[in-house]
């Protein structure tokens, strides 16, 4: 388990810069490239099925790391879901000390935009990487068995939040760029999964949750959970 964490959440702390930007995720281009040339190459030899299976593939590469822009709903107070998919638990849950937290965990399937977003704006004051398998991310036990990246961001009224992405069945790589110490805007792209995977979001206690399990959620553009106008 690698943790990296600070104290404090000063909303002067130096920005993180929001990437990935691109419509597409700059990543897809290698492999796009290798799976463009082999469509030509297959097509030079004449093997059109096998070149069209290839080109198939390159579209599939760049329809994978889309990265559309998304407009914010709400205002600070407004938790807005951190990817794109299908809510599959959103409730009270109880942590191992004994503490209440109100959590959303997100399914994203592969044709759901892999981008991560902040659904909250606060300052990074931890970064814990654990875990070592790789379930189906809808798996009751992949939240606590697989590979996974925990970003807790402190806002300015001093509440915790956690985003946590989890690996899935065939993914294999979590991309989490703003470092502690950073502030990141609430809704700001701050990293993906490659590959099928699950997002997490564990608010305070009296969080008042706007989703329920199976309803679907667009990354940044939708209210999951509002946190309270007055603490």
């Amino acid at each position: 388990m690698d943790v990296v964490s600070t104290t404090g959440s000063d909303p002067r702390a130096p920005r993180f810069r929001e990437r990935p930007t691109q419509y597409i995720v700059p990543e897809a281009l290698p492999l796009g490239a290798a799976s463009l040339a082999m469509a030509g190459m297959l097509g030079v030899l004449g093997l059109a099925l096998l070149g069209f299976a290839a080109l198939a593939l390159t579209l599939f590469v760049a329809f994978f790391f889309r990265n559309p822009p998304r407009l914010l709903p709400g205002d600070e107070r407004s938790v807005v879901a951190p990817a794109d998919g299908r809510v599959l638990e959103a409730g009270e849950i109880e942590l191992p000390d004994g503490g209440k937290r109100q959590r959303v965990a997100v399914f994203l399937s592969i044709f759901d935009v892999h981008v991560n977003r902040a659904p909250v704006a606060g300052r990074v004051v931890s970064i814990e990487r654990s875990g070592g398998r790789y379930r189906a991310a809808f798996n009751r036990r992949a939240e606590h068995d697989n590979v996974r990246c925990d970003l807790t961001l402190e806002t300015e009224r001093g509440e915790r939040v956690v985003v946590s992405q989890i690996t899935g069945l065939i993914a294999r790589r979590i991309v989490c760029h703003p470092e502690v110490g950073e502030w990141v805007e609430r809704g700001a792209r701050y990293g993906m999964i490659r590959f099928g995977s699950r997002t997490d979001v564990l608010l305070p206690a009296n969080a008042e949750l706007r989703v329920r399990p199976g309803q679907s959620v667009r990354g940044g553009s939708d209210v999951i959970a509002q946190l309270p106008r007055e603490t």
